[in-house]
């Protein structure tokens, strides 16, 4: 199945699907390795003593990006927990960081407390033989960690606070938020725990009745779920922040989770969404008598293409985990044919920077008899063939 929003640096490449789960965290490379298998990745909401996964018929979504950017715009209603929620992700422009925010409102009318739950369905390596899941409370985080593939998942939760960043840019904005907000950083509870052994469904189970166990370590096929809770002031908004550091050790996934403290993740996310901004906007193009649509149409089609190139020149055909399912195999590699076109259509477009890394890298595949092979592995080594 296709993936409804791809967010991506060339480094680590975040995939959504239609009922906003995440599906794909690939890395070290844009199409290699997918650390969750192509799984099921959710967010839950508990409130007043009821319980829904986003994916529930509870939640009406609309899904899309913020303009000219590459940070997702998702909107979730339900009537029946009386909530709204307005979801902005990105992964940080620099860095191997997803960067979540969402802002909750109520439609109620009165104060209640509010907890979002984040689960993660780890396959490090793309396999669940040997993962461990653990809370570290040197980070206040859960980690994943399997050799030298690390995942640390920690958030943030304001109390009675107006979001920081703000969709439009204004950094004038976001100043004003910053007086009216107050901050509590770490996760408020966290469950460990084993899945598909002994037909066991997963922890994210645990997390339906609002309640984690904090089960601190598990090992084997594992998935773990963080919350973070807010108070809720009547007809009121609060906001949480969440990330999720990507990395090769306990240091660097730990290092990265003080620097968005340090930072904020929502003055990251306002980075992330100027720079994908200025991207878009790099070549001044006229658009002459053509509707703002098809504008907005040609700026996302360019940033689309942009979440399946990797930071070493490779471009990727399509990263769809789902059709393994079948064939056992998938599109997340490089056919130099394939490459080569987007690589022009990017030129054309004024995009340069793009084909220069692809012509460079294709320069070292090029065999000694002076051809290339069928395609390649997102790091340029041979990938599977029929040929």
């Amino acid at each position: 199945m296709p993936r409804d929003l791809p967010i991506s640096n060339g480094k680590l490449l975040v995939t959504f699907d239609s009922h906003f789960r995440i599906r794909d965290i690939y890395y070290p490379h844009v199409g290699s390795e997918n650390q969750t298998a192509g799984h099921i990745n959710r967010i839950g909401v508990w409130v007043d003593g009821d319980f829904a996964w986003l994916d529930n018929p509870a939640w009406e979504r609309t899904m899309t990006y913020l303009p000219g950017t590459l940070v997702t715009n998702v909107e979730a209603r339900s009537e029946r927990l009386g909530l709204s929620l307005v979801c902005h992700d990105c992964v940080d422009f620099d860095r191997p960081v997803l960067l979540r925010q969402i802002r909750v409102l109520d439609l109620l009318d009165k104060p209640r407390e509010v907890r979002i739950m984040f689960h993660y369905d780890s396959y490090l390596y793309e396999t669940e033989v040997g993962d461990t899941a653990c809370y570290r409370p040197q980070s206040r985080a859960l980690v994943f960690y399997k050799r030298e593939r690390y995942l640390l998942a920690c958030g943030s939760a304001s109390i009675m606070g107006e979001t920081l960043f703000d969709p439009r840019g204004s950094q004038q904005t976001q100043d004003r938020g910053r007086i009216k907000g107050l901050s509590i950083d770490g996760i408020a509870g966290w469950a460990t725990g084993t899945k598909v052994i002994h037909h066991t469904e997963g922890t994210w189970r645990d997390a339906e009745d609002g309640v984690l166990e904090r089960n601190s370590i598990a090992q084997g096929s594992v998935d773990g779920v963080i919350a973070l809770h807010v108070a809720l002031p009547p007809g009121g908004v609060s906001t949480v922040h969440h990330w999720l550091c990507v990395g090769r050790s306990m240091r660097e996934v730990e290092d990265l989770s003080k620097l968005v403290e340090e930072r904020r993740p929502e003055s990251l996310i306002q980075h992330t969404a100027d720079y994908w901004r200025v991207w878009a906007e790099k070549t001044g193009r006229d658009f002459g008598d053509l509707s703002p649509e098809v504008a907005e149409l040609y700026k996302r089609s360019l940033l689309i293409v942009r979440t399946q190139v990797d930071s070493s020149g490779a471009i990727i055909a399509a990263n769809d985990t789902d059709v393994a399912e079948v064939a056992r195999d998938h599109y997340s590699y490089m056919w130099p044919r394939d490459g080569a076109l987007v690589a022009e259509a990017l030129d054309l477009a004024g995009y340069r920077e793009v084909p220069r890394r692809f012509y460079a890298l294709m320069s070292k595949l090029v065999e000694p008899e002076g051809y290339v092979l069928h395609k390649y592995n997102p790091d340029g080594t041979l990938a599977s063939s029929w040929h």
